[in-house]
C-alpha cells in the first residue's frame, strides 16, 4: 500500500482569521469552510491542502512540524508575507540554500527558502 501526502492541517484559535492570511499568502480559496475547521483549495491539481482547525489552547514553545516554501525570490515573498501580517523571525543560510523564518498571524512558524550559488 502507497500512501500519499493530502493535507497539513494547522491548529488555530481563529480559523477563519487565519485562513484569510493563508488564502492570500498562497493565492487560493477557501474550499469548505464548517466553522471550526476551515479547508482551503490546493495551488496545484492533485496537491497538497492546507487546512485550519480551531483548538482550545494556544500554541506554545517551537513548532514540532513547519511548511517550508521554495521561491526564486526569497526577500521579496519575505516582505510580501510580512506585509500580509507575517513576522520575519531570523535568516539562515547554508552551502546552495538561503530561508528565512516566519510565523503566520497567530504566531505558526514557517520558512521561505531559495536555492543560490
Amino acid at each position: 500500500m502507497t500512501m500519499q501526502l493530502g493535507m497539513v492541517t494547522i491548529d488555530c484559535e481563529d480559523p477563519r482569521k487565519l485562513a484569510a492570511f493563508w488564502c492570500e499568502a498562497l493565492g487560493v480559496e477557501i474550499a469548505a469552510d464548517y466553522g471550526e475547521y476551515v479547508m482551503l483549495s490546493s495551488t496545484t491539481e492533485g496537491g497538497v491542502r492546507l487546512a485550519l482547525q480551531r483548538v482550545p489552547e494556544p500554541r506554545t514553545g517551537k513548532n514540532r512540524v513547519h511548511l517550508d516554501f521554495g521561491t526564486g525570490d526569497r526577500e521579496g515573498e519575505v516582505a510580501r508575507l510580512v506585509g500580509l501580517g507575517a513576522t520575519a523571525l531570523a535568516a539562515h543560510e547554508m552551502p546552495g540554500l538561503i530561508w528565512t523564518v516566519l510565523a503566520d498571524p497567530e504566531g505558526n512558524e514557517f520558512c521561505v527558502g531559495s536555492y543560490h550559488d
